[in-house]
């Protein structure tokens, strides 16, 4: 009785661990990254004519935290290659989570726990990353990598102006090749050392925000406890990128290191997925003065999809939200920045962006504005600022 009582609890063990590793990982993210509407998505004929013909890029996608391969085309989730593609989308900048607090919210959290160490065990990271944020940053980079040469060509990753300028000269000849970049949500990725900044660069990182869910040694989150500003090591971190030609990202900070940041700023700033409280007004977004201060710095502004950032559910929402922006900033100084796969509801997945493209036409923009706003001013700013 004693033996079959063990040999049941064993089984029951090893069931547990398999569930664990192989069953909870995807039941994760498929209610993590959900989307309100299924494909395939609805626009005008003229809207699909001229979408076809734009060069589409999204500063924000939290893809790489995930246990999916991104060349195989998935059923959960809001992006992969073969989504890009059919989405048209040219640039998807990827971003890096290393931590985010349990029960991380809007308005205060702390540093002190970490759901990210429970999902690394259960999709089998590396052990070196359960207890280094710089070594989750680095193997969600190798995976960006391992994508790109499995991928035959048809995916690359840009590191510099010649990777962008080679990859732009291709796309000319077949629309259907897809480029990454790749990002960091938060800045505690460097494990409290600056000269993590050169490691960081050297695997491929190219934008970095100072903060995330909470204030840390570097700056003060919007969602943090005390909301604080720069630290001393935050503006040297920021020296250190701009010497390396990373830029800044200012998701998610408070607005006293936002106001740091653009006081210290030497070259653009960027923000890869806000709202803005003009027409979503909570501590999340961004207001008029910051707008205005991310565009004098040339920098660009990454609409988010999600409710929190637009107060709706729908591409009209994002295209109200984009022409507030425009109106504040500039529409040369307007993006895209989704926050696919960021453990948000979308209105769609990635192939839905051409909606995007509609409402923006019923919202009456021009074909020329709908260009800059769907790529090509994050296409301009890398071609200016990603190093040679």
């Amino acid at each position: 009785m004693k033996r079959r009582l063990l040999i049941v609890f064993a089984a029951l063990v090893t069931l547990a661990a398999l569930a664990f590793f192989f069953v909870a990982p995807a039941a994760v993210e498929l209610w993590s990254n959900r989307t309100r509407q299924r494909p395939p998505y609805n626009a005008s004929d003229s809207a699909r004519a001229l979408h076809k013909t734009l060069l589409v890029a999204d500063l924000h996608a939290d893809s790489l935290l995930w246990d999916r391969d991104l060349l195989a085309r998935a059923s959960r989730g809001h992006v992969d290659i073969p989504r890009l593609v059919e989405g048209g989308v040219a640039l998807q900048n990827f971003t890096v989570v290393t931590k985010v607090p349990f029960g991380s919210n809007y308005e205060s959290n702390t540093g002190a726990s970490d759901e990210i160490t429970p999902l690394a065990v259960a999709e089998r990271w590396p052990v070196a990353s359960w207890r280094s944020l710089k070594e989750r940053a680095l193997y969600q980079a190798r995976k960006l990598d391992d994508a790109a040469a499995r991928s035959g060509g048809r995916f690359v990753v840009v590191r510099t102006q010649g990777d962008l300028a080679r990859f732009l000269e291709r796309r000319k000849e077949d629309p259907r090749l897809v480029a990454g970049l790749l990002g960091i949500e938060g800045a505690h990725a460097l494990d409290g050392d600056v000269n993590n900044v050169d490691v960081l660069f050297d695997a491929g990182f190219r934008t970095m925000a100072p903060t995330h869910f909470f204030d840390n040694e570097w700056g003060g989150s919007a969602h943090g406890v005390n909301k604080t500003g720069l630290t001393d090591k935050g503006r040297e971190m920021i020296r250190r990128m701009e010497a390396r030609g990373m830029l800044l990202d200012v998701a998610h900070a408070a607005p006293r290191t936002i106001d740091d940041v653009l006081r210290v700023a030497t070259r653009p700033v960027i923000d890869t997925h806000t709202g803005v409280r003009g027409t979503c007004d909570n501590q999340r977004n961004l207001s008029d003065d910051e707008l205005r201060g991310i565009a004098a710095t040339g920098g660009v502004v990454g609409i988010g999809y999600w409710d929190t950032a637009t107060c709706g559910t729908d591409a009209r929402a994002i295209a109200r939200s984009i022409r507030y922006a425009a109106s504040v900033a500039g529409v040369e100084h307007v993006a895209l920045g989704s926050d696919f796969d960021g453990a948000v509801g979308e209105p769609f997945d990635t192939t839905g962006v051409v909606e995007i493209t509609d409402a923006l036409l019923a919202e009456g923009f021009s074909e020329d504005e709908i260009r800059m706003i769907m790529g090509g001013n994050v296409f301009r700013l890398l071609s200016e600022t990603l190093p040679r």
